[in-house]
């Protein structure tokens, strides 16, 4: 695993007393085959589609991005999974071993919109109590996505093998967890160019 230091401009990471224990790991990796570009890169709403995610977070989380480093508008920590390209648990992996907080929430780049969701997430394993180890969105078909979810840091970090590459990120799964109706464009991802038209403001 590769670390690579902080860019951008912002908060310096801080935690308030009023906001939870949290970092959030970014995967911004990916070969976006469906798209036929970097869809990261791709304009939303007067900016890019990663962007417009690390933009809506709050200031006060602290983030880890997994994926080829890029500049973006806040400050935050690149990490990449070694060998790059393992897919999204080998990303979630690296993203892991650089997290200090209690709760891990992890969000897909390429879900601009998934900020409300995380909240709500965050809010649910709090109520949970700490024998339930996860809160993970479950999208208006009924899909559970373990990559928009919030972990407790050390049973996620238990449960991931090393390595993780090629493994399902639905492993995570495992964890004793909430499921959490996550609607709307809150829960959607951009894989295709018709994905991103929809949701264009």
């Amino acid at each position: 695993m590769s670390v690579r230091g902080s860019i951008g401009s912002g908060h310096n990471g801080a935690m308030s007393s009023s906001e939870p224990d949290l970092t959030v790991v970014v995967l911004a990796g990916g070969e976006s085959r469906r798209f036929g570009s970097d869809k990261l890169a791709a304009p939303l709403a007067g900016t890019t589609v990663l962007d417009h995610l690390l933009a809506s977070l709050p200031p006060e989380w602290v983030v880890i991005a997994v994926g080829e480093e890029r500049p973006t508008p806040r400050a935050l920590t690149w990490t990449r999974e070694d060998p790059p390209g393992g897919g999204p648990l080998a990303g979630v992996a690296a993203g892991l071993a650089l997290v200090t907080t209690d709760l891990t929430a992890v969000v897909a780049g390429d879900m601009p919109y998934a900020v409300p969701g995380l909240r709500t997430l965050v809010d649910a394993l709090a109520a949970a109590g700490p024998d339930t180890a996860a809160a993970v969105a479950v999208d208006d078909e009924g899909h559970v996505n373990p990559l928009l979810a919030v972990y407790r840091t050390t049973a996620a970090r238990d449960l991931v093998p090393q390595p993780a590459h090629g493994i399902p990120a639905k492993t995570m799964l495992a964890l004793p967890h909430l499921e959490v109706q996550i609607t709307g464009v809150t829960s959607r991802d951009v894989d295709t160019p018709e994905d991103l038209q929809s949701l264009q403001p």
